[in-house]
């Protein structure tokens, strides 16, 4: 279907970085322009090797998933012709052991809020099949194992 590249960018600059206390901040870049700074996670490596504000590899996980499953259920309500005014996700990620007793992403629960308009309202079941739905179609959610 097509290529995405992303662009991840770190300098040591003046840091000394064979003590292992550098920062692991760094910049990420996208094709269309848009750039953020990264991080690892301070669960991860502490302060101040990681910067908190910045979006570390687990939280950029979580949002994918989220992003991907949002886009598809908006798209399949708009194919049976629901009209939605918003659509908020605290999508939330957890760490732990997989199967194989490697650190991984285990679960992430999307917790989606819809709020529909006009005279089409969906039942809460038409709202949960078009959620499993979404979920089968979504590219991320098929690219990997977490729950």
């Amino acid at each position: 279907m097509g290529n995405y590249t992303a662009e991840v960018i770190w300098h040591r600059e003046e840091q000394d970085f064979l003590d292992n206390r550098y920062s692991r901040k760094h910049r990420i870049r996208f094709d269309g322009g848009v750039e953020f700074a990264g991080s690892s996670s301070p669960h991860v490596v502490p302060l101040p090797m990681s910067e908190s504000a910045a979006v570390d590899p687990e939280e950029a996980f979580v949002a994918a998933l989220s992003s991907c499953h949002m886009l598809w259920f908006l798209s399949i309500a708009a194919k049976h012709r629901y009209c939605i005014d918003s659509y908020v996700d605290a999508a939330m990620g957890k760490m732990g052991k997989n199967s194989d007793g490697k650190m991984a992403m285990t679960h992430v629960t999307l917790k989606p809020a819809v709020r529909f308009s006009g005279d089409r309202m969906p039942t809460l079941k038409q709202i949960e099949l078009m959620h499993d739905e979404a979920h089968e179609a979504c590219y991320i959610a098929n690219s990997v194992k977490t729950m």
